[in-house]
């Protein structure tokens, strides 16, 4: 979560870092995903600080640079180091949680199963490929590769691993440089 000035720098920096972006600002035409990124930071921060102008300020352009590259992510949900690879749908639950590093493609739905507070619970370093849909009350664990158009309905508590497959299993383990 964003409360102070240093946690929305940091969250930035973050951000720049995993995106592999060295220019100071986001260029003018271009850069969308990175500007999507900061509209996402910024609203969060000025909805946790009680700045309303600004919280509504950049609400808007939170929504409509989401509606332009077809994102749905609540504030509050991703942990710093988010890496969104490609514009396309991407729907995330308001409720979930993602941990730091999450590195997530087109086409991924994370998602509730049936109440409202039934939903994933994302660890640190996590990849997700295409069009994965991750749903319910599960837990994925640190370190893991979800494959692409995997299904994953249950937990996962071991690190280092692949899963991949409609429902989601174990494929292989990590080697220790991925």
């Amino acid at each position: 979560m964003i409360f102070t000035k240093h946690d929305l720098h940091h969250y930035l920096t973050q951000d720049k870092k995993a995106l592999a972006i060295t220019r100071r600002r986001p260029k003018w035409f271009g850069d969308d995903i990175w500007k999507y990124q900061r509209y996402l930071r910024k609203y969060e921060y000025y909805s946790n600080s009680g700045a309303l102008l600004r919280k509504w300020f950049y609400r808007y352009l939170h929504k409509k640079k989401g509606m332009q590259l077809g994102f749905d992510i609540p504030i509050g949900v991703f942990g710093p180091g988010l890496r969104i690879n490609h514009s396309g749908l991407l729907i995330v639950n308001k409720h979930a949680k993602i941990g730091a590093f999450c590195d997530i493609h087109q086409g991924v739905n994370i998602g509730q199963n049936h109440s409202e507070k039934d939903v994933p619970t994302i660890g640190d370093h996590v990849w997700i490929g295409p069009g994965a849909k991750l749903f319910g009350d599960i837990y994925i664990a640190n370190h893991i590769s979800i494959g692409a158009n995997a299904v994953v309905n249950r937990s996962f508590h071991e690190e280092q691993i692949v899963i991949a497959g409609v429902p989601a299993q174990k494929v292989k383990e990590k080697s220790p440089s991925s």
